[in-house]
């Protein structure tokens, strides 16, 4: 079951993940290497991109729209009770899987805090995750990432 759409209409949590994880990862039609050398394109899409491919807008907010249920399904099955974690939240979790992918935050502290009811650490924890590269660094894009991941998610619990 997803929280995105009821009835074909984004629901407020959808309204705030697609806000969120498009501002945050913003769009590109063509191709390119990310700050990680990356092949990425659209709203920080990476699989199976290559150099030399471009997207319409259209195409890219598709991508981006079946990707999110994707995301959002496979973080589902790891959180014990997914509908009981306010919008915020919900949306900063799926931010951060969108970003770091199902296994990754599944993985997650914090899936582990969320999943222990424990809410308040789990938005902190979303700050351990502002690091990429081989070797592994902080990247200045996704520490102001996860602050603004973090500050959505404790309002979402206050």
């Amino acid at each position: 079951m997803s929280r995105l759409k009821k009835a074909g209409a984004l629901t407020a949590a959808g309204a705030l993940a697609i806000g969120l994880i498009g501002g945050f990862e913003g769009l590109r039609l063509n191709s390119y290497p990310d700050v990680v050398h990356v092949w990425t394109v659209c709203y920080g899409e990476t699989r199976g991109v290559k150099p030399g491919m471009k997207f319409t807008k259209s195409e890219c907010d598709a991508k981006l729209a079946a990707a999110l249920v994707e995301f959002e399904t496979g973080m589902r099955k790891c959180l014990v009770a997914p509908d009981a974690i306010p919008d915020k939240p919900y949306a900063a979790f799926l931010s951060l899987s969108y970003n770091i992918g199902t296994t990754g935050f599944c993985k997650s502290s914090v899936a582990r805090y969320a999943n222990a009811g424990n809410m308040t650490a789990a938005c902190n924890a979303l700050l351990g995750y502002n690091k990429g590269g081989r070797p592994l660094r902080v990247i200045k894009g996704l520490d102001t990432r996860r602050k603004q991941e973090r500050a959505l998610c404790l309002e979402g619990i206050n």
